[in-house]
């Protein structure tokens, strides 16, 4: 690990069932299954410990021999950070160690994306950070499926929502085909990194108007008054898989780009 990249824990919530795409652990991306690719990321990463906390026996039979970390966790978690603070519990993580979330989702997430989000952890006093990238696109802007946000002068979120952020008023009052220059324009990538010490405290803080509102569970960080440190990636991370027709782009996305 160099000296500007911290020690850090990547756990990596794979649950069997979902409805939008059924046993998506186990789906296979180019023959390998999607939750053994991002195991593989985050060796690539460099993480100190990769712990893929589970609900089936099966997630865990595909990743024997993998050299990561199995936690049998219980199958009602409401959400990832929950099983994340299971894990945090079994391993018994110091207050102060970061831990990554990386979503079981993201086969193809850029090793480093994953050493940046803790970076960000590591160099700010927040207790929790993810990452954004520009939006380029007007259509992306107004898009309700992607989250944007702003940050603050000092690089710590402001607020994330569905809804175009910023208002550009005068110029979206003349036309909304396009960007206007100069203004930070952002998309939230879904990857979090957490002190280990704050999984447990996120996870029991009650849910927030604005997180029902928006659907987003880090507004409930903001709504209760903790940080969020928000670094731009230093590469591009490319879509998650959630559907069927995810699975098809992620397979023609591997043939053009064998990895």
């Amino acid at each position: 690990m160099s000296a500007t990249t911290p020690h850090f824990i990547v756990a990596i919530p794979a649950r069997y069932g979902s409805t939008r795409l059924p046993a998506k652990p186990l789906r296979a991306i180019g023959g390998i299954p999607m939750v053994v690719r991002v195991a593989q990321r985050a060796l690539m990463a460099g993480a100190s410990q990769v712990v893929v906390a589970v609900d089936d026996q099966r997630i865990a039979d595909a990743l024997q021999g993998q050299g990561v970390d199995v936690c049998m966790t219980r199958s009602d978690h409401a959400s990832g950070s929950d099983r994340l603070a299971e894990c945090a519990a079994h391993y018994g993580w110091g207050a102060d160690a970061i831990v990554v979330n990386l979503q079981g989702d993201e086969p193809f997430a850029p090793p480093a994306g994953i050493r940046e989000v803790a970076r960000a952890l590591a160099e700010d006093d927040a207790p929790m950070a993810t990452l954004a990238t520009p939006i380029t696109d007007a259509y992306e802007l107004f898009d309700p499926n992607v989250v944007k946000l702003v940050r603050a002068a000092n690089g710590r979120a402001l607020y994330f929502s569905r809804s175009p952020l910023p208002w550009a008023r005068d110029a979206f009052a003349t036309s909304k085909d396009a960007l206007p220059a100069g203004l930070p324009f952002l998309r939230h990538i879904g990857i979090y990194a957490y002190r280990a010490g704050f999984l447990q405290t996120y996870t029991s803080l009650p849910r927030t108007p604005l997180e029902q509102a928006e659907s987003l569970e880090q507004l409930r960080v903001l709504e209760h008054g903790y940080p969020i440190a928000a670094r731009l990636t230093p590469e591009p991370f490319p879509p998650g898989i959630d559907t069927e027709d995810d699975v098809h782009r992620a397979e023609a996305w591997l043939n053009q780009r064998p990895l």
